[in-house]
C-alpha cells in the first residue's frame, strides 16, 4: 500500500508544478546564502590561521561552500523540470532521469544535514585547535627579528585589544613565558643578570604583560609590569584589588566568537535543510501524479500520487533486497574471472 497517497487532477497538478518551480529559484537563493557564508566563515578562520594549530577547522567552511554551489545547480535543474512538467512533450525527456535524479537529491538532502549538525559540533575541535595555537604564538610574540615570525607581536597585540582578552587562558599566561625580546634587554644591569640565572631555561621571566592587555576603561593608569609586587605600586594589592587588565584569555573569547557564528551558520543550514526536504517531497508527489495518469492523451484525468509505493518496512525490506542481489551479482562476476584465469594458468 502506497505511503500517504493524495489524488491529483490537472488543476492541482498545475499548482504544484508552478509552486514548486518557485520553490526551486528560491532555493536557488538559499544555496547562495550558504555559499556566502561558507566563504565568510572561511575568511574569519583565515585571519586567525595564525593561531589555531592546524587546518581542521576548515573542514565546515569548504563543506558549505560545496553545498552551496551543489544546491544552485539542483535546484536550477528542478526548477527546469518543473516548468517542462506542464507540457508533455516537454516533460518525457525527463522522465527517464526522475528517479535517479530523487535519489541524488535525497542524497544530498543527508549530506546538507550533516554539515549542519557539523556546524554545531565544531565547537570541540575549535577548543584543542585554539588552545594549542595561542599557546605557540605566545612563545614567539618576542621573535619580531625572525622571518616568519615578525608578525606575531602585531597579530597577538590586534586579537588581545579586538577581542578584550589577555594571554591563553588570562593575563598570568604572559608570566610563564619570556616575551621580552632580548634585542631590548640590558645585559649588563645586576636585575637582569638575576632573572635570567634564576630560571632553568635561562629565560627572562617577569609579571608583566605587553601594552594590550591594558583596559582602557579602568580609571588608574595601567599597571603591567611587577603586577604581584605590592610595594612597586602605591594603594595597590593584586590579590584584593581588581586589576585594570583583560581578565578573559583569548582562547574563550575567540571560542566564544566562533562558536555563536557556527551556531548561526547551522541555524540558517538548517532552515534550508527543511526548504530542500519539502522540494523534494513535491517533486516525489508531482513525479508519481504524472507517471499515474492513465491516459496522457487526456491531461484533465485523475491520478494519484504518493510519497512510497509501499510502506515503509516494505520499502527497506525490498531495499535491503536489492543490496543483496547487488552483493551476489559481484560475487558471481568474480568467480567467474577467477574461472577464466585458471586455464591461463595451467
Amino acid at each position: 500500500m502506497a505511503l500517504l497517497k493524495v489524488k491529483f487532477d490537472q488543476k492541482k497538478r498545475v499548482k504544484l508544478a508552478q509552486g514548486l518551480w518557485l520553490m526551486n529559484w528560491l532555493s536557488v537563493l538559499a544555496g547562495i546564502i550558504i555559499f556566502s557564508l561558507g566563504l565568510f566563515l572561511k575568511i574569519e578562520l583565515r585571519k586567525r590561521s595564525d593561531m589555531m594549530d592546524n587546518s581542521e577547522s576548515h573542514f565546515v567552511p569548504n563543506s558549505l561552500i560545496g553545498m552551496g554551489v551543489l544546491s544552485c545547480v539542483f535546484n536550477s535543474l528542478a526548477g527546469k523540470i518543473c516548468y517542462d512538467a506542464l507540457d508533455p512533450a516537454k516533460y518525457a525527456k525527463w522522465k527517464p532521469w526522475l528517479k535517479p535524479y530523487l535519489a541524488v537529491c535525497v542524497l544530498f538532502n543527508i549530506v546538507l544535514f550533516l554539515v549542519a549538525l557539523c556546524c554545531f559540533l565544531l565547537r570541540g575541535s575549535l577548543e584543542s585547535t585554539l588552545a594549542h595555537g595561542l599557546k605557540n604564538g605566545m612563545k614567539f610574540y618576542r621573535d619580531t627579528d625572525t622571518p616568519g615570525r615578525c608578525f606575531m607581536k602585531k597579530t597577538i597585540d590586534t586579537l588581545q585589544i579586538e577581542f578584550k582578552c589577555c594571554g591563553n587562558n588570562g593575563f598570568r599566561d604572559w608570566f610563564e613565558i619570556q616575551w621580552i625580546s632580548n634585542r631590548y634587554l640590558d645585559f649588563s644591569s645586576k636585575e637582569v643578570k638575576d632573572r635570567i640565572k634564576s630560571n632553568v631555561d635561562g629565560r627572562y621571566l617577569v609579571d608583566g604583560v605587553p601594552f594590550s592587555c591594558c583596559n582602557p576603561s579602568s580609571p588608574r593608569p595601567c599597571i603591567q609590569y611587577q603586577l604581584t609586587n605590592n610595594s612597586a605600586h602605591y594603594s595597590y594589592d593584586h590579590q584584593t584589588e581588581e586589576l585594570n587588565l583583560w581578565v578573559r584569555g583569548c582562547r574563550a573569547a575567540l571560542l566564544s566568537y566562533y562558536s555563536n557564528l557556527m551556531n548561526s551558520v547551522g541555524a540558517v543550514t538548517l532552515l534550508v535543510w527543511l526548504f530542500e526536504v519539502t522540494i523534494t517531497i513535491g517533486l516525489r508527489y508531482l513525479h508519481t501524479a504524472l507517471e499515474g495518469v492513465a491516459n496522457p492523451e487526456d491531461p484533465e484525468c485523475e491520478s494519484e500520487g504518493w510519497l512510497l509505493e509501499k510502506s515503509i518496512p516494505e520499502t527497506w525490506k525490498a531495499f535491503l533486497e536489492s543490496l543483496k542481489k547487488l552483493g551476489k551479482g559481484n560475487q558471481v562476476e568474480a568467480e567467474g574471472v577467477d574461472a577464466g584465469q585458471a586455464p591461463e594458468a595451467g
